[in-house]
């Protein structure tokens, strides 16, 4: 499979809920849930580990994914990724950078490709 780099730089093929929906594991998904209750404070249950990643616009997404104001951004825009669009760097990927500097230097690197 190739590799999948949602809006914001984050991998979408390395998601462990993307790689669960895949193999339709079931014992994966409780202990994703599990792990991200305790890890992000939420109330995650095994459904809730279902996507096919963050560029499907029709597809399973993951809850967050669905209320993600740098994916409805890109969706809007009709970009690839966050690299491509004309108001890069804006106020939303700023403030989600300083969480994920991993996404940021992806999205540089494929900004220097272009």
């Amino acid at each position: 499979m190739h590799k999948m780099i949602a809006f914001c730089g984050l991998s979408c093929t390395d998601c462990p809920t993307l790689q669960a929906t895949q193999k339709n594991d079931d014992k994966e998904r409780k202990r994703i849930a599990e792990l991200w209750s305790k890890q992000y404070g939420g109330d995650f249950k095994p459904e809730d580990i279902n996507c096919v990643g963050c560029l499907s616009r029709n597809g399973r997404l993951f809850k967050y994914c669905n209320v993600c104001e740098i994916r409805k951004c890109g969706l809007e825009k009709h970009v690839k990724n966050c690299a491509y669009c004309s108001d890069y760097i804006c106020e939303k990927l700023d403030k989600f950078f300083k969480r994920a500097p991993n996404a940021k230097a992806t999205i540089e690197e494929i900004r220097k490709r272009k």
